[in-house]
């Protein structure tokens, strides 16, 4: 992956505008290794330490932003998710919340009931998807 395009500690760099946004992120254990999942993006690294999975989760994640917006399908991949996307500058992209999540991702529920998990929120800077 190009230097332009490195994700680190939550921060997207590409020639593409920004927005700030807090994003839950889900850190358990299956099968011996250790997993960090986003439910909202629907994106996770792994490894055999929490800070082997969010370098993995890091790499997925840089991966997932550089696919969509190159192919010009971020937005829509978004909605597909449960994103609200406007065209304020105020709040243009919304997370869905982990009630709705819970509901539609089926790997996510699977997740909640079969697994001890430590939920945390980290700030992540964004592609900015327009509609």
């Amino acid at each position: 992956m190009s230097e332009k395009l490195r994700t680190l500690r939550g921060k997207w760099v590409s020639g593409e505008k920004l927005i700030k946004i807090n994003l839950s992120l889900i850190e358990f254990e299956e099968d011996g290794s250790q997993i960090v999942y986003c439910p909202a993006l629907d994106v996770s690294g792994y490894g055999n330490t929490e800070t082997e999975a969010m370098k993995s989760f890091y790499v997925s994640l840089g991966e997932f932003f550089h696919y969509t917006t190159n192919k010009k399908t971020l937005a829509s991949e978004l909605k597909l998710m449960g994103w609200v996307i406007r065209k304020s500058k105020n709040k243009p992209m919304t997370p869905p919340p982990m009630s709705h999540l819970l509901e539609s991702n089926d790997n996510f529920s699977r997740i909640f009931n079969e697994h001890p998990f430590r939920k945390f929120d980290q700030a992540f800077d964004l592609p900015l998807a327009c509609c």
